[in-house]
Order: C-alpha cells, then structure tokens, then sequence
C-alpha cells in the first residue's frame, strides 16, 4: 500500500480525490491523508514517517507549494513531491524542478494522468526505499548515499519507515567451514584470508541463487536468513548445494597438515524477532533475526559434524516429504531442558 500526503486549500478536493480513487482506496493500494498548507503537512510528515509521495499546491496560506519543497529534503528526504497547481507557467515549473519536484500536473486535473503519474512516483521512490534497505544491511552506506540521507538514517523516521521491526516466520542456516583452524598455523595470513575468502564466495553464492540473505560472517562461519515461500526448502537445497560444491574441492597441504574443505550446517526454522539489533550510541547497528529459533540453528551446527546438516525433529517433520533425513540422536543443548532429537539431511 503507498501512502500519499495531499496538500491543498481547497476543502473540495480531498472529497474528489477520495471519490475518484474509491476503488484503490477500497483495495488498500492507495491510503491518503489530507492537509490544508505547508506548514500542516510538514506536522503530518512527522506525524506519518512512511508517507510515499506527496501530491502539493503552490498557492495556499501560512506556507506555500515552493516553500514545502525547500523543506522537504530536511524533513525527509526519501518523499518524492508532485506539484498540482492551476499555476502551469514556466516559471513556476522550473521553479518547482529545481526546489526538487518529481513532476508537474496542471489544474483542472486529469485523474487518469494524475493516477499514471503517481504509480510512476510510488515506483521510484519504493525502488529507492529498497535500494537504501540493501546498502544498510551490507553496510556500505558510505560508499553510495548522500549526505542528507546518511543524516537522516540516524533520525527515529528513518528506522521506522524502512527498518520497521517485525516478528516473521522464516529459515536460520549457521555454516561452519570445519578444522580451518588446523592450517591458520602453518599458512601464510594472507594465503588464509584468500582461502576462506574463495570458500565463502562459494557458499554465498549459493544463498542467493536459492533467495536467501547473508546475515552476518563470524569467524569462519556464515549466518544466512531465508524468508517467504518454501523458505525452508530453499535453505536446505542451498546446503546440499554447498556441500556437493565443497566435495569437488582439492585437499590443501600445509606442512603434516591437511585440510580438506567441508562444511557442518545447523538449520532451523520458525519464528523470530526482525531488527536493527546493536549500539545506537556508537552507530554500529545490525539489521538481524534474533530469537530461540535463531540459537537453535547456531546450537544445532556446533553438534553437527564435518558434512553433517543438521535440523530439529520439528523441521524434520516440515522437510520429510521432500528430502531424504537419517536420525541423527539427541543433544543437550545449551538454554534447553530437555535433550534436542535431531535429524540429518543426506539428500
């Protein structure tokens, strides 16, 4: 659903426009709110900080068309603004363009234009609100976003516009590159780093191309996050897939010491918390799953063995019918009463 701010004086086009858009307004795709000026709808960004689009007059009283547009980018800078005015001059228009306006409609409106114009708003803005939800959760904000929205990132708005936090059902795979440890001695550093760095394309890799989110790297183990449809299918193809990928990898020989490439993955899957989870004070966030689902899948790769994928009997009961599972014993694990029966995926 897009959210719109229309901002005009005149009392009767709140009434047309709810009239004309009734039927997207009845459907969820369009929610509108309504101010009288300027100043009003400066209070009604800050009120609504996932507004969308706003759709403004020039000529109103206490604060102007023009002028909303210079305060726009301070208030927030991811709205995108339409000018509907009867003041269709040239002047008017290139003032509005340059005080950052996304286009120009003239009075009396065309509702078929005003609506085609305001998908291709929406589209833009809500490719932009996803493109900025990428750069934060990989951490490279400073390398593409501008000055005003990196300020804005550390406003209360941003984070409840774009990183709203949620409860979701969804995947947890911990994988662990197992005895990497064993070589660190014997190996040049940077030979290590190449080597795991290669290992890890691998394994990335494979998570995208099932739709999966790396979380984070820690150590020599990568946290990935599946959501949506089949996310649990999807992680434990992307597995089997890494694993079968690893197999064909040569051993590396280091002194006495060999190393094989293997992997040992624990795999859980229910519901869990969604959120910029960290430090506010020192701006080191990180937009992350966490819950009793997201410990187990970590507990469930520290029990399983080189090769191993290792999931609860729970999620053996969601995968039974479409991968091939072997009893794999019961673990006290850490935080759990009682032992955790397990299950191995073996295809």
């Amino acid at each position: 659903m897009a959210k719109i701010l229309v901002v005009d004086d005149e009392a009767d086009l709140e009434i047309l426009v709810k009239q004309k858009f009734r039927k997207k307004i009845r459907e969820n795709v369009y929610h509108f709110i309504f101010a009288q000026n300027g100043e009003e709808a400066l209070q009604k960004v800050k009120e609504h900080p996932d507004v969308d689009i706003i759709l403004s007059d020039i000529n109103m009283p206490v604060m102007d068309g023009l002028t909303l547009l210079s305060r726009l980018p301070e208030a927030n800078p991811l709205i995108k603004a339409v000018v509907v005015s009867a003041y269709g001059d040239m002047q008017n228009i290139r003032t509005a363009m340059n005080r950052g306006a996304f286009d120009f409609i003239c009075k009396p409106v065309d509702f078929e234009d005003l609506d085609v114009t305001m998908e291709k708003t929406i589209t833009y803005v809500k490719q932009m609100q996803e493109t900025l939800r990428a750069i934060k959760e990989n951490n490279i904000l400073k390398m593409y976003v501008d000055e005003n929205v990196l300020n804005f990132m550390s406003h209360k708005e941003f984070e409840d516009t774009l990183m709203k936090n949620e409860i979701l059902q969804a995947t947890v795979m911990f994988i662990d590159v197992c005895g990497f440890t064993s070589i660190t001695e014997h190996v040049p550093a940077n030979t290590i780093v190449n080597l795991l760095n290669g290992l890890f394309d691998k394994v990335v890799k494979e998570i995208i191309a099932q739709g999966g989110h790396v979380d984070k790297f820690m150590g020599d183990a990568v946290m990935a996050v599946f959501r949506g449809e089949f996310h649990l299918d999807r992680a434990i193809d992307t597995a089997l897939a890494v694993k079968a990928q690893l197999s064909n990898e040569p051993e590396i020989s280091a002194g006495d010491k060999t190393f094989k490439p293997e992997i040992s993955v624990g795999i859980n899957s229910g519901e869990m918390l969604s959120g910029n989870i960290g430090s506010a004070s020192l701006r080191r966030l990180d937009y992350t799953v966490i819950g009793d689902a997201v410990n187990l899948a970590q507990r469930l790769q520290t029990v399983a063995k080189a090769g191993q994928i290792i999931i609860t009997e729970d999620v053996y009961k969601q995968a039974k019918e479409s991968f091939k599972c072997s009893i794999n014993g019961e673990f006290i694990l850490k935080n759990k009463l009682k032992p955790v029966n397990t299950y191995e995926v073996i295809e």
